[in-house]
């Protein structure tokens, strides 16, 4: 198994985060990873991305020009991401951030209300994470236990009491996602 992922918004929305802990998750599995991120001059506002690779064998680069998954979250992200998916590749998106839907009919297409979840939910921090349940759930790159184990890596000891909201976040996600047809 070897997923090639791009996941892209506006800074803010929790792109890197969710990059970062997607890939510490692989490697609490002992599974192959890179995470390449790359942002504008503002860090919150400017667009970000992030390249994730989860493999089961050794990554020869971390440069791809072409994705098996994207996770989309502004229409810039969409209009840039999408004609980069490979056929038959998965894209994700949150209909909050997205004014044109996404059209190509030989990939599977998801949409994901977690703009809406996190509100009600009454924590936006939580967003991305509902996010990453979304894409666990439609492809299981990594299971909950390794995001559990990379959440406590990656988040400040100070806010590991947050770990069973993110958590609660996280398999909400798999609950909302759903293909658009």
């Amino acid at each position: 198994m070897k997923k090639e992922i791009i996941i892209a918004g506006f800074g803010g929305q929790g792109v890197l985060s969710m990059g970062k802990i997607l890939a510490y998750s692989g490697l609490m599995e002992d599974k192959e990873v890179t995470w390449m991120p790359a942002y504008g001059p503002e860090q919150r506002g400017g667009t970000a991305n992030v390249t994730v690779i989860v493999s089961d064998t050794r990554i020869s680069s971390p440069i791809l020009s072409k994705y098996d998954i994207a996770i989309v979250l502004n229409q810039p992200s969409l209009e840039k991401f999408e004609p980069k998916l490979k056929p038959g590749g998965i894209l994700i998106y949150d209909s909050y951030g997205i004014i044109n839907p996404p059209q190509r009919k030989d990939i599977t297409i998801y949409k994901i209300d977690a703009m809406d979840k996190a509100a009600e939910m009454k924590n936006g921090k939580v967003f991305n994470m509902i996010v990453l349940g979304g894409l666990l759930k439609v492809a299981p790159v990594v299971g909950s236990g390794g995001v559990e184990k990379a959440l406590y890596k990656t988040l400040p000891e100070r806010h590991h009491n947050l770990i069973p909201l993110n958590m609660q976040a996280l398999e909400e996600g798999g609950k909302i996602i759903e293909e658009v047809k």
